[in-house]
C-alpha cells in the first residue's frame, strides 16, 4: 500500500484518531494525474464531469480532457496556470468526495497555497462551484497581470535563505527541517540554481509560471480580491487549518485566499502545532502525495500519528484506493 506509517501505528489503533484532509497547491501537479481513477471509479470520474462542466466556459476548453490527453506524458510540464489551477483543484475535490462516499470522512480540513481552495469546499465554507470558479479567476488575474516568474524547492535548512538566496528570491514555503521553496521572476531563476550548485545544495524547479508567494504576483491583488468580494462565503461546517496562518478557522477571515496565494506557505510549523495537541490520521489528497512526504520528515518517531497518500504518478492508484476502503472497516476512526 502506497502510504507512510510511522512505527506506533499499532499503538495508535487502540484509540481512535481525528481525520484530517489535507490538500496541496502548485507544483504537486502533473498531466494524466488520477487517470487510473477517473477510468475505475464512477464517485471520482462523475464529480470530475461535473466540474469540467462547470469550469469550461471560464477556461474555453475541457480540463478534464487537456488533462488525460493521450499526447501527453506524466513527464511533460502542466505549467499553464488556467490549466493546471482548474485541475489541481478538480482532482482533490473529487478524490475527497470519493473518500466520503466510501465512509471516510474529515474531522479537519487543511489546505496549503491553492489547496486552500479544495480544503474551504470540502469543510463547507465555500460551494464548489464558487471555490472552482474563484480557482479559474485567480489564475485568469495571473496570466492577465503578473510577469512570469518561478520557484523552486530547495533540500537544505531554510537558514540558507537568509544567506544565500535573499537577495534573489521570496521565502515562499517553509514545508520541514531540511525543505524549502523560494520565489523569484523568471531572469533570476538562473542565479539562484547557479547559488545552490555552488553550495552544493540539492533543489528541483517546479513546473508553475509565476512567483507564487512573493512581491512578484503584487499585481493580481486588487483585481482577484474585487472578485472575491462577491464570493458569498459562510462558516464552515468542519475547522479549516490554514497553512499560513498556522491556525484553525472556523469562518474565512478578510482576504483569506489572497494571504494564502502571497504570504509564505507554514507547512511545517503548522504540523507542529497540530501535532502538540493530538495524533491525527493525515490524508494527503493531493496529486503527488508531497504533504505525505513532508510529514514523513517532520514527524516525530514517537507520534501516533499516521499518514498516508492516495495519488502518486507511478500509478496503483486504484489499488491504494482500495486498499483505504478495506482499513476504514477496521481501523478506529474518530467519529
Amino acid at each position: 500500500m502506497s502510504d507512510v506509517q510511522t512505527s506506533n501505528e499499532r499503538g495508535a489503533a487502540a484509540e481512535p484518531l481525528e481525520t484530517v484532509f489535507m490538500f496541496s497547491g502548485q507544483g504537486s501537479q502533473y498531466f494524466q494525474m488520477g487517470r487510473e481513477l477517473y477510468e475505475g471509479d464512477a464517485t471520482f470520474r462523475g464529480w470530475m464531469l461535473q466540474m469540467d462542466e462547470i469550469a469550461r466556459p471560464f477556461c474555453g476548453r475541457s480540463v478534464v480532457a487537456a488533462i488525460y490527453n493521450d499526447g501527453h506524458s506524466l513527464g511533460d510540464p502542466l505549467d499553464r496556470t488556467l490549466l493546471s489551477h482548474p485541475a489541481i483543484f478538480m482532482v482533490e475535490y473529487a478524490l475527497a468526495q470519493t473518500l466520503v462516499q466510501a465512509g471516510i470522512r474529515p474531522d479537519l480540513v487543511l489546505g496549503a497555497s491553492l489547496g486552500s481552495f479544495a480544503a474551504a469546499a470540502i469543510g463547507g465554507f465555500l460551494s464548489v462551484e464558487d471555490a472552482l470558479t474563484a480557482v479559474v479567476r485567480q489564475a485568469r488575474v495571473l496570466e492577465e497581470c503578473c510577469e512570469p516568474g518561478g520557484m523552486i524547492a530547495v533540500l537544505a535548512d531554510p537558514g540558507l535563505f537568509e544567506s544565500c538566496l535573499c537577495a534573489y528570491s521570496d521565502l515562499a514555503a517553509v514545508n520541514f527541517s531540511s525543505h524549502f521553496v523560494v520565489s523569484a521572476r523568471q531572469q533570476e531563476l538562473g542565479e539562484i540554481e547557479a547559488a545552490l550548485k555552488r553550495e552544493n545544495v540539492g533543489y528541483q524547479r517546479l513546473p508553475v509560471s509565476f512567483a507564487f508567494h512573493s512581491r512578484w504576483i503584487e499585481a493580481a491583488r486588487h483585481p482577484f480580491e474585487s472578485f472575491m468580494n462577491a464570493v458569498h462565503d459562510k462558516p464552515g461546517d468542519l475547522p479549516m487549518v490554514c497553512c499560513q496562518a498556522m491556525a484553525k478557522v472556523s469562518e474565512l477571515p478578510q482576504s483569506y485566499f489572497w494571504k494564502v496565494l502571497r504570504r509564505p506557505v507554514q507547512f511545517r510549523e503548522t504540523v507542529k502545532r497540530l501535532e502538540r495537541e493530538k495524533p491525527r490520521r493525515y490524508f494527503d489528497l493531493g496529486p503527488s502525495g508531497t504533504l505525505a512526504t513532508f510529514l514523513k520528515y517532520e514527524l516525530s518517531d514517537c507520534t501516533k500519528s499516521i499518514t498516508q497518500s492516495v495519488l502518486t504518478p507511478f500509478g496503483c492508484n486504484r489499488y491504494v484506493l482500495a486498499a483505504l476502503k478495506v482499513a476504514h472497516r477496521f481501523l478506529p476512526f474518530h467519529s
